[in-house]
């Protein structure tokens, strides 16, 4: 079986009338649990109600700045209970959200700004002056925004001065922008609903859930946790301002029952709880996504979470989700990252464009309702990742590899960049961390293929030494895998949103780190 789908004969139930508004997921939530808690943060909680009269105040609050529909307004914010209503205001306004991570440099900001063209950007404190030197629009702190918003809290709802549609640009998500300028992906309401509509129909949030999410609403992995806790009618936890020291003390407080993580947190949270065993919260689900999960992780999140399921996702924010391995499967096909989402068809692909059969290792292509159309702005970029096949169907070419088996489970290999040849053998850098998380001591790893004037190299968190490292791998893998170099260092530096920052490893080696 070249080509998996996955339920596309229930598209009805997860594309309700061709497509929904991103507002209206929680209007139906409010009409259902009004006094519930929907939304936490340090500072305090507001139920769905709440939520829903600050999202409908923004959305006037904006209206009354002149913010017509398909107007961008962009937003660099800490990850709080107010930014949680900004993203539904928006919507409601039909203005295009664009949230950027509260340390996205200034070099990038520039580039944001020149790429989506604001008409106008909300900030906090000596980040409004520095935007403000960048561009000739309005540029408003949150501590003044804030109070006008809640004067208009309960006021005649304003509607927008043309009707919304499905198909209209709600989001655009910015990419880190590691060494190039950042590229948003454009994320339509359609798109959206539909994937945290599949999403949700297999991890099954529910009313009694308390989920905790330590991750930016800048990113898509945060904002689509907004969503699913609004599906599921479950109380949402913002919790990125919260200290790495207090972290699982702070789970038990509200009550965690599912946890969004990356490799990086999953390690964190095991090593936590391995020395505070007791009175641990109430965990049922995590939920991984940004790289594979090794799996000592997976067993040390197990043997300190008895009868939690660890649910293994692949996905790209140009089409949200590829494949996520249901809660009801955990401890199946260890080596696997999932089925497809529901609704949609993943196919593997050699490069001439071709379909490979079952277990041979080609590009990840996905097609479906969650294919976002392309990069704002950005024709030449779009057209190299979103293709139309010969029926007129936008295809994601995602640049990941990987391979199918039989019954459409799907295996990942690594991106383009993480699969290379060496002494004649055609390996990834995904197995050789995998090896090296193998080897007791070792929390963090992550391998650099070899380039101009350096070998293959692997970096590792531990207490073990170089030489222990390099000679436990040479037990585990073939002799042209094991690495030429290990580099033991004591933290590992992580991208803005906690993933392992090849780049800068990249550049420790090459000795350009800043």
């Amino acid at each position: 079986m070249d080509t998996y789908a996955n339920d596309i004969n229930g598209l009805s139930e997860l594309l309700p009338n061709g497509g929904e508004l991103i507002h209206n997921l929680l209007d139906e939530a409010v009409a259902e649990y009004p006094t519930s808690s929907a939304v936490r943060d340090a500072k305090g909680v507001w139920t769905y109600t709440e939520l829903d009269e600050v999202s409908k105040a923004f959305s006037a609050w904006l209206q009354e700045r002149g913010v017509k529909p398909g107007d961008r307004v962009m937003a660099q914010l800490p990850s709080e209970r107010e930014l949680a209503a900004y993203f539904i205001g928006a919507s409601r306004a039909g203005a295009i959200f664009v949230p950027l991570h509260p340390n996205m440099k200034t070099y990038h900001i520039k580039s944001v700004l020149q790429n989506s063209e604001p008409v106008l950007a909300i900030t906090v404190g000596a980040q409004v002056g520095k935007i403000a030197e960048l561009t000739s629009i309005p540029v408003l702190d949150i501590t003044e925004v804030f109070p006008e918003v809640l004067d208009l809290v309960g006021k005649p709802e304003m509607t927008p001065e043309r009707e919304i549609s499905p198909e209209d640009v709600a989001v655009l998500i910015y990419t880190s922008g590691s060494t190039a300028a950042p590229k948003a992906v454009i994320l339509p309401h359609r798109q959206v609903c539909f994937a945290s509509r599949s999403l949700q129909a297999d991890l099954g949030y529910s009313h009694d859930d308390v989920v905790f999410c330590r991750f930016p609403l800048s990113w898509d992995y945060g904002l689509y946790k907004v969503l699913l806790a609004i599906l599921g009618r479950s109380e949402i936890v913002l919790a990125g301002e919260e200290s790495d020291l207090v972290l699982l003390k702070r789970m038990r407080e509200v009550g965690a029952t599912i946890v969004p993580i990356v490799p990086s947190l999953a390690t964190m949270i095991a090593t936590l709880a391995q020395r505070d065993h007791e009175n641990l919260p109430p965990i049922r689900i995590f939920s991984n996504t940004g790289a594979a999960l090794p799996a000592p992780t997976i067993a040390a999140l197990r043997e300190a979470f008895p009868g939690v399921k660890v649910v293994r996702q692949f996905g790209q924010t140009e089409c949200k989700r590829i494949s996520i391995m249901p809660p009801s499967e955990d401890g199946q096909r260890l080596d696997s990252v999932g089925r497809p989402l529901r609704g949609t068809k993943v196919f593997i692909m050699d490069e001439d464009g071709n379909k490979l059969p079952v277990g041979e290792v080609g590009e990840i292509v996905a097609e479906g309702p969650h294919v976002m159309p392309g990069y704002w702005n950005n024709p030449e970029q779009t057209a190299r990742a979103f293709r139309t096949d010969p029926d007129g169907v936008t295809r994601l070419h995602t640049g990941d590899y990987g391979s199918m088996d039989a019954d459409g489970y799907l295996y990942f290999e690594g991106r383009r960049d993480d699969m290379f040849k060496r002494k004649g053998v055609r390996m990834s850098t995904i197995e050789i961390e995998a090896a090296a998380m193998d080897i007791p001591g070792v929390r963090v790893a992550a391998a650099i293929p070899p380039a101009a004037g350096r070998d293959l190299t692997i970096f590792v968190e531990s207490e073990l030494g170089s030489h222990v490292v390099l000679r436990e791998l040479a037990q585990r893998l073939e002799p042209a895998k094991v690495p030429a170099v290990c580099k033991v260092v004591a933290d590992f530096p992580l991208t803005l949103h906690g993933k392992n920052s090849r780049q800068t490893l990249v550049e420790l080696l090459e000795g350009t780190a800043k």
